[in-house]
């Protein structure tokens, strides 16, 4: 049996809102901070903290504002990317180093994307799963269809409270099977699924979720002078990927100084949990270069 990393639970204060936060491995290791997407938590990384812990890194991993145990601002501005990334240098200043690794999936790695832009002296190097830069997101959804097909979801989730209501509805079964029909057999056990559906049903937990969606249609953030990302960058992609195209992520690659592209072409948008081993092993050998 792999052995274990032993977790802790705390709260950290960060831009004026508590996160719950998942830490593991030696206090004076390199931190790495593991940011998930939607419609995950902390435990979405639950592969890759032991990995990491082991090897030596200070492994933290939020639930980002608005789910699971974190904070969950009614405000939609709450949401936008200038505070969930502000959210992100508060948990770096938490760690007392200037600069730390950052990883994220999905939502988070459109938040990791947005740290290393605006703040890339913060970072040591970027580590990102199946989500494109922002500037490509942001062309393809202007000029494509077959990506703005692919992106339904984002427009639908635009709605006052129905979103909330239909996620929500007989314990949570659109979100479960959207996350099943999407993912590789296997990736979500039934008890995965549990601690999901827990995570789902925190107090305000459906609408701090969706508001990362409404946020990035009303209160987009602020242009930054380039787009370019200076920090040496990994991007992870799985080809079966049924939201996000794989023609954006070369092009995502393409603005970076440093970058590499890896495509995993058995895995889908859950990369790091249809091929864990595979991931874990991409990730600690580019932290380690």
């Amino acid at each position: 049996m792999a052995e274990l990393a032993e977790l802790t639970h705390t709260i950290i204060k960060t831009n004026g809102i508590n996160l719950h936060v998942v830490q593991a491995g030696p206090e004076d290791g390199k931190p790495v901070i593991l940011l998930h997407g939607f419609p995950e938590f902390w435990y979405c990384w639950r592969h890759q903290i032991d990995s990491l812990a082991l090897h030596g890194y200070r492994v933290i991993v939020p639930d980002q504002r608005g789910y699971n145990l974190s904070d969950k601002p009614a405000d939609i501005a709450a949401y936008n990317l200038d505070e969930l990334a502000a959210d992100v240098i508060g948990l770096i200043d938490s760690t007392g180093h200037d600069r730390v690794y950052l990883v994220g999936h999905d939502w988070g790695g459109a938040v990791a994307w947005w740290v290393a832009n605006k703040y890339p002296e913060r970072l040591e190097k970027l580590v990102v799963l199946n989500i494109p830069h922002h500037a490509v997101m942001r062309r393809a959804l202007n000029t494509s269809w077959a990506q703005r097909r692919k992106s339904w979801y984002m427009f639908a989730m635009q709605l006052p409270w129905l979103p909330e209501r239909n996620l929500a509805r007989k314990n949570y079964r659109a979100i479960t099977k959207a996350l099943l029909d999407s993912s590789n057999p296997g990736a979500f056990t039934e008890a995965d699924l549990e601690q999901y559906r827990e995570a789902w049903s925190q107090p305000g937990a459906m609408s701090g979720m969706v508001n990362w969606y409404r946020a990035i249609f009303r209160f987009p953030p602020g242009r930054l002078p380039s787009p370019r990302i200076t920090v040496p960058t990994l991007l992870i992609w799985g080809r079966h990927d049924i939201a996000l195209g794989v023609e954006m992520a070369q092009p995502s690659i393409d603005l970076c100084d440093e970058g590499r592209l890896v495509l995993l072409d058995d895995a889908t948008h859950w990369v790091q949990n249809d091929e864990p081993e595979r991931v874990n092993a991409l990730i600690g050998e580019f932290l380690g270069e």
